[in-house]
C-alpha cells in the first residue's frame, strides 16, 4: 500500500521531480568543471567551491549573452525571409524540377503542394505553440537555479543517498555512479565540440556559396548533429533544397561539403573527440532521444542521452552477464566493418 501511495505522489508531482531529476543530471555533469576550477592555485589560494561555482555561472551567462547578442538576430532574420520568400520560391522550384527528366512521373507537383502546406503548418504550430514555449524556458530557469544549489550541495544528498545501502554494495555503487558520471561528462563536451564544428564549418561554407540563409542553416546542422544519421539527412535535404532555389551548381557545392566533412568527422574527429565517450550504438542514442522528448519536450531530449549513458553503466555493472570471449569477437567484428 505504501508503495503505491509512493507512485500516486510521484505522478501528481512529476513535472517536479522532472526538474529535479534535470537539474541533478546538469550538476554531476558540471561538477568536474567546477573541480578544475577549485584546483586553481594563485600563489596557494584555491577558489571555495561557492566562488567556483559563481564563476561557472557567470562564464556560461556571458556566453548565452554573446549568443543571443550576435548570433541569435541574424536567425531570426533569416527565419522571416524564409517565411517571406516561401511563396514565391516554391513555384520558381517547381518549374526548376519541371525540366528534370521524368518529372511528371515524379509527382512534382504533388510534392510541391505537400511541402508548402507542411511550412504553413509548421508556421501555425510554432505561432500557437509559444506559451508553451514560454513555460519550457521559466522551467529552465528553475532547473538552473536548482542545479546551482546541487553543485553547492548535491555531494550531503548523494552521501546520504549512498547511506540508505549496507557497506559492500555502498561501494560498488559509488565506483559505478562515478564511472556513469565520468561518461556523461565525456559525452556532453564531445557531443558539444561536434556539433560546434559542423554548425561554425557548414555557416562558413555556406556563405561562401551565397546559399540563402545561410546562418539559419548553419545553426540547424550544429543542433541536429544531436541526433546520429538522421539528423544530418535532414539538415542536408533542407540545406540542399535552399540553395536549389537558387542553382544546381549552388545544390552540388553544399551535398559536396557534407560528403567531405561527413568522412572527416567519422575518419577523424570523432574517434578523437569522442573515444573516451558513453560508447552507446547511434540506435540507442535515437531512441533516447525520442523517449525524452515523448516524456518530457525539450528538457526531456536535453537530458536523454546522459540519462541514457547512466542506465547503461548500470546495467553493464549489474545484469550483463560479462563473456570475454564474447567481448573480444564483437571488439573483432567492430574493427573489421571500421
Amino acid at each position: 500500500m505504501g508503495v503505491v501511495l509512493a507512485l500516486l505522489l510521484a505522478w501528481q508531482l512529476r513535472q517536479v521531480l522532472e526538474l529535479v531529476y534535470v537539474s541533478a543530471l546538469f550538476a554531476v555533469v558540471l561538477m568536474p568543471v567546477v573541480q578544475r576550477v577549485m584546483g586553481i592555485s594563485i600563489r596557494g589560494w584555491h577558489p571555495t567551491r561557492g566562488i567556483a561555482v559563481v564563476t561557472l555561472v557567470l562564464s556560461v551567462g556571458l556566453a548565452l549573452a554573446m549568443l543571443f547578442t550576435f548570433a541569435l538576430p541574424p536567425v531570426l532574420h533569416d527565419v522571416k525571409r524564409f517565411s517571406d520568400d516561401l511563396p514565391a520560391k516554391v513555384p520558381e522550384l517547381v518549374a526548376r524540377m519541371h525540366r528534370l527528366p521524368m518529372a511528371d512521373k515524379l509527382g512534382v507537383d504533388s510534392m510541391a503542394q505537400k511541402a508548402e502546406n507542411a511550412a504553413a503548418s509548421f508556421a501555425s504550430y510554432v505561432l500557437n505553440s509559444m506559451p508553451v514555449w514560454i513555460g519550457r524556458i521559466l522551467d529552465l530557469i528553475t532547473a538552473l537555479i536548482l542545479c546551482i544549489y546541487f553543485m553547492l550541495e548535491g555531494e550531503f544528498a548523494y552521501f546520504y543517498f549512498l547511506s540508505f545501502f549496507q557497506p559492500e554494495t555502498r561501494e560498488r555503487l559509488a565506483r559505478t555512479l562515478l564511472v556513469a558520471e565520468t561518461r556523461m561528462s565525456k559525452w556532453l563536451l564531445g557531443q558539444g565540440a561536434l556539433m560546434l564544428t559542423l554548425g561554425v564549418t557548414s555557416t562558413i561554407v555556406f556563405a561562401a556559396l551565397h546559399v540563402r540563409y545561410f546562418f539559419l542553416l548553419g545553426v540547424l546542422m550544429g543542433l541536429f548533429n544531436l541526433i546520429p544519421v538522421a539528423g544530418g539527412v535532414i539538415t542536408i535535404v533542407l540545406a540542399s533544397g535552399v540553395a536549389a532555389l537558387d542553382s544546381w551548381t549552388k545544390m552540388a557545392g553544399v551535398l559536396i561539403f557534407y560528403a567531405i566533412y561527413v568522412q572527416l568527422e567519422n575518419g577523424f574527429l570523432t574517434p578523437r573527440i569522442m573515444r573516451t565517450s558513453v560508447n552507446l550504438m547511434g540506435l540507442s542514442v535515437l531512441i533516447a532521444l525520442l523517449a525524452g522528448a515523448k516524456l518530457a519536450g525539450v528538457v526531456g531530449a536535453m537530458v536523454a542521452v546522459p540519462t541514457a549513458a547512466l542506465v547503461a553503466v548500470l546495467i553493464d555493472e549489474y545484469i550483463v552477464q560479462k563473456d570475454p570471449a564474447a567481448a573480444e569477437q564483437v571488439r573483432k567484428a567492430h574493427q573489421a566493418q571500421s
